[in-house]
């Protein structure tokens, strides 16, 4: 999961997704914690999903209720008892911890754990060496229980970060980057002393003359086997050039570097993220990456289609596809968050595409969120939505530099089937959350919330 290019948000990584393959529906009530848990973030066991968000060195975590986010919210950082490492500046760099995160039940004892990564911790003497660190679920929740994962990489380690069944055995396991672009998958089951199964090693680049430094890690299932897949993308460097890439990783018994796709070949994008869905429900999952410096920051979506081998055909979204609302102009950044999830029932994935550079009106960098939807022929503008704070019904109202769409996510928070919406500016804002229905995100009952989007779907 990717670090936002300018508020240092860290988007957690869409784990419940990657573990089933689709978006996960919410219990009917509270279960008691048997086995492993249900949800890959429900970290008290009780049956209802958690919302973790990690930002400026602090991790908080909301408690989920039978209605959605409840009042129970908890706050850590290295400063907090039992947690590892040190708070604050590393040796000139900013604290990272909590920029990537990482949720799944890793030892299975039917409590959800989360992983955070801090890529700026100091090892030694080495500033920037990084570290990932478990805090472990349990029946009042994470608490102090916290285990460091052995480092393999003394170089920005937890630069990315992603949980998946990445062989198909039934455990999730972790993904991590670090900053010279080599994967290390950490295979399941993983126990509070610190112990793992085996880890493989796989250098990213898959040539001298295709260079990827990955900047985030998206997890899901691309083809029709068992394990989890993965996509690396970032920046790259291809004969020498600076561009747009990612490179699959089929998930399986051994992990096996495949396709690598340059989908921008002359712009290089630092913070490039994606979320893996079967927009056109053939089977495959289909990878939607961001691509915000097309057409001099305008911005695009570029969706790598599924395929039994990883990626086929791809196509672009932008501002001037029929029927996606208002114009593409210069640095709009349409494209810069991204959150799949079926907003109308129809049980195809849609797509919210986060505009925070999009002017409202005479108003400068206001934002807004685009929801584009999936069919048979996958995402198209056909049918799409486009809601800013000056929209009907939307609580508040357009703000110079609010930059609305920094971060967005789709997700059912009142479990009546379809995925609501839940878009930010800058994190000193309270975000605005639109309930769906049988046809698509609404108005009614619109609401502000103190629960930033920055959570699994």
């Amino acid at each position: 999961m990717r670090t936002h290019r300018k508020l240092a948000v860290a988007l957690a990584t869409a784990t419940a997704a990657s573990l089933t393959g689709g978006l996960l529906a919410l219990s009917a009530g509270p279960a008691a914690a048997a086995g492993p848990a249900k949800y890959a973030d429900d970290f008290n066991g009780d049956g209802y999903r958690d919302y973790a968000t990690g930002w400026d060195g602090a991790v908080t975590v909301t408690y989920g209720t039978a209605t959605g986010p409840g009042p129970k919210t908890v706050r850590f950082t290295q400063d907090s008892p039992g947690i590892p490492g040190t708070a604050g500046d590393a040796g000139g760099y900013a604290d990272s911890f909590g920029n990537q995160l990482a949720q799944a039940d890793l030892n299975g004892d039917g409590y959800a754990d989360l992983a955070v990564a801090d890529s700026s911790e100091k090892s030694g003497t080495t500033a920037g060496a990084g570290a990932v660190t478990i805090l472990w679920g349990s029946k009042t929740g994470l608490g102090t229980q916290a285990t460091r994962l052995s480092a393999r990489s003394r170089t920005a380690f937890g630069a990315a970060l992603a949980a998946g069944d990445f062989n198909g055995d039934g455990k999730p396991d972790l993904a991590v980057t670090d900053a010279t672009g080599t994967l290390y998958v950490y295979r399941g089951g993983f126990s509070r002393s610190g112990t793992t199964g085996s880890v493989t090693k796989l250098e990213v680049s898959p040539s001298g003359a295709e260079v990827l430094e990955p900047t985030d890690l998206v997890a899901g299932k691309v083809n029709k086997d068992k394990a989890t897949d993965l996509y690396l993308i970032g920046q790259g460097y291809k004969n020498g050039r600076m561009t747009q890439a990612a490179l699959f990783v089929q998930g399986g018994s051994t992990i096996k570097r495949g396709k690598y796709t340059t989908y921008n070949a002359a712009q290089a994008d630092f913070g490039a993220t994606g979320v893996i869905a079967d927009f056109d429900k053939n089977g495959y999952g289909d990878l939607a990456v961001s691509d915000t410096p097309y057409n001099s920051g305008a911005g695009s979506v570029v969706v790598l289609r599924g395929g039994a081998s990883g990626p086929g055909t791809s196509y672009r979204l932008t501002q001037s596809t029929a029927g996606v609302a208002t114009a593409a102009t210069k640095n709009d950044r349409f494209g810069y968050s991204l959150s799949a999830g079926d907003t109308n029932r129809d049980g195809y994935p849609d797509l919210a595409v986060g505009v925070p550079e999009e002017e409202s009106g005479t108003v400068h960098n206001a934002g807004g969120v685009h929801v584009l939807r999936g069919g048979s022929k996958g995402l198209t503008g056909t049918g799409s939505q486009w809601f800013t704070r000056a929209t009907a019904g939307v609580p508040g109202s357009a703000t110079a530099d609010e930059m609305a769409g920094l971060n967005v996510r789709l997700r059912d928070f009142d479990r009546d089937g379809d995925a609501d919406l839940l878009f930010s500016g800058d994190p000193y804002r309270r975000s605005v959350l639109l309930r769906a229905s049988a046809s698509g995100i609404t108005t009614g009952g619109a609401s502000e919330t103190g629960l930033f989007p920055a959570f699994p779907q």
